[in-house]
């Protein structure tokens, strides 16, 4: 069901609901339609080819509705975008429960989610879109930049990447994040996008800066931006499975190779080449079965030439959309011949419980966010890069509906931060609630073999009751709202992740809460690779006094 309906979650200082807790979480799920943040707010997906924030409108306009007569001491249930309950809990319990796209694992494929939402039954919430705390590009974008320069350090012995080339693919609503964050990390970077429109969206919201429509002009440009030394972003439209192998062939090696594609919904995310865009759109509505075949024979092309670019001596990385496994599929017996990101760059992080934490502010009001800005660098000071961080989030991002930061904080010092935040709160010095939460993409809180778990110390890769006890802590530390769901990020029957969100109203509850929640989720993510045999987690539970009764 589509509609024209324009969302804009209210803003300011007063109540539409009963408490702060419903008012936070209806004006989220309303931010992650509001138009500046959705890929396509009239079917409700936020990002991530179909993930929506609710099943249809019909349960959309529903929930709105039960989060306004929700009493403090009630809980929502929500099944796959659909209000389905109402309970009677306490005042400390989350005022909603949510799980999406949870399918026994033996029936966890494409196929069968298909038949269930085709009947109304579910919907794929992906991560942040079902969960209702996307914040745009934003939200990718420190983890994107984190990963280039860690490339960078490991390729070539710097984090600064100026006068190198960046490859990848994808300009959607967490892709976009990647032509920023390469220009953050000083490098040229050229982005392979299949729809024209993606890239002019991101150059309006200054994530982009060129948009190129011949592979020619688009090199001529790198390679001069490259001579200069200047950090540029370059959108091109086309086809990775097209460009990839044409770049190879002209003998231009890219200092470093990556791609971040929705190739985790062959149907619904990649689009294969051979055909223009709207053709593919075409096929993919007449013959859904003859589209994924394409799709992942073009996702085989692609990767293969990723390959050639490894030989070659670029530094490749796959930064997690299942893509390798599409194409070892498809025949390409060497498709996990380069890494995935979390094992090649960012797991040290997640051993300190480090992640994509991130804060918006439900007034509305930038200067809100503007007062955390100066709070977390006085706080943490002595962190050079995290100060750096800020600094140039500050200069570059441009907000995407509500005004929010993204900084990954770790163990001992997220709560540490929302505490004080939430005396801001309640001096009248940030002038509404904030809300913090973070991607599923976190510490401790997923399980996804190909992706965040991918070569795990101790074999545990698949072992998914992680995320189930991150949500079950969460909930009995009184998380503002939690949720459970499956196939986030790599698609259906690859992953499973949870996802919190706590919400600081200024109030002595509120600190309570934080003081809970905000060390038992990262502390899930030390304790998790702790149980793994990672010495930086091992040590970081010594030094923080995390109680782990097997540990040495």
């Amino acid at each position: 069901m589509k509609t024209n309906q324009m969302i804009k979650a209210p803003t300011g200082t007063n109540l539409t609901c009963k408490g702060w807790q419903q008012e936070a979480a209806m004006r989220m799920l309303m931010n992650n339609l509001d138009p500046q943040v959705a890929e396509n707010p009239n079917e409700l997906v936020v990002y991530g080819g179909i993930g929506k924030a609710a099943r249809n409108w019909e349960s959309f306009h529903k929930i709105i509705e039960t989060l306004k007569n929700l009493e403090n001491d009630e809980t929502l249930i929500v099944q796959s975008g659909k209000p389905v309950a109402v309970f009677r809990t306490h005042e400390h319990a989350p005022r909603v429960l949510i799980a999406n796209s949870n399918i026994v694992p033996a029936w966890a494929k494409w196929d069968h989610f298909y038949k269930l939402e085709s009947e109304g039954l579910m919907m794929y919430g992906q991560m942040t879109a079902g969960s209702w705390i996307y914040i745009g590009a934003q939200g990718i974008l420190q983890g994107t930049y984190l990963s280039f320069v860690e490339a960078g350090r490991k390729a070539f012995g710097t984090t600064d990447l100026a006068g190198r080339l960046i490859l990848t693919g994808g300009m959607g609503g967490m892709s976009g994040a990647q032509p920023l964050a390469g220009k953050m990390a000083g490098a040229v970077t050229l982005v392979v996008e299949v729809e024209q429109k993606r890239i002019e969206r991101k150059i309006t919201e200054g994530y982009c800066d060129y948009l190129a429509t011949d592979l020619d002009e688009a090199l001529q440009l790198a390679r001069e931006f490259q001579h200069k030394k200047e950090a540029v972003s370059i959108g091109l439209v086309g086809n990775c499975a097209d460009i990839y192998p044409a770049i190879y062939q002209k003998g231009i090696i890219p200092a470093i190779v990556t791609d971040q594609t929705s190739a985790h919904d062959p149907l619904n995310g990649y689009v294969p080449n051979g055909m223009s865009f709207e053709e593919a759109l075409i096929l993919r509505k007449t013959d859904p079965k003859a589209y994924e075949e394409k799709a992942k024979a073009a996702m085989a092309i692609h990767v293969q030439a990723m390959l050639d670019f490894q030989a070659a001596g670029a530094e490749v990385f796959d930064y997690g959309n299942n893509i390798r496994a599409y194409a070892k599929e498809m025949g390409v017996k060497n498709a996990f011949g380069f890494p995935g990101f979390v094992p090649a760059y960012i797991r040290p992080l997640f051993c300190e419980g480090k992640g994509p934490f991130r804060w918006a502010a439900l007034s509305g009001d930038p200067e809100d966010i503007y007062q955390t800005d100066r709070l977390v660098t006085e706080m943490f000071a002595a962190d050079e890069s995290l100060v750096n961080w800020i600094d140039m989030a500050q200069k570059m991002i441009k907000w995407q509906g509500f005004p929010a930061r993204i900084c990954w904080l770790g163990y001992g010092d997220r709560h540490r931060f929302a505490l004080e935040v939430n005396k801001l709160v309640a001096s009248g010095v940030i002038k509404a609630p904030i809300v913090f939460g973070r991607d599923h993409l976190d510490s401790g809180s997923v399980a996804s073999p190909n992706r965040e778990t991918e070569g795990m110390k101790d074999g545990s890769d698949a072992v998914s009751d992680w995320p189930i006890l991150n949500a079950l802590v969460n909930t009995a530390g009184g998380a503002s709202w939690v949720s459970v769901h499956h196939g986030g990020g790599v698609g259906m029957g690859y992953s499973q992740h949870a996802g919190q969100v706590i919400v600081a109203d200024g109030t002595n509850e509120a600190a309570e809460k934080i003081n809970r929640v905000l060390i038992t989720d990262p502390g899930m993510g030390v304790a998790r690779h702790v149980d793994a045999g990672y010495e930086i987690a091992i040590e970081t539970a010594k030094k923080k006094g995390i109680h782990i009764p097997m540990m040495e």
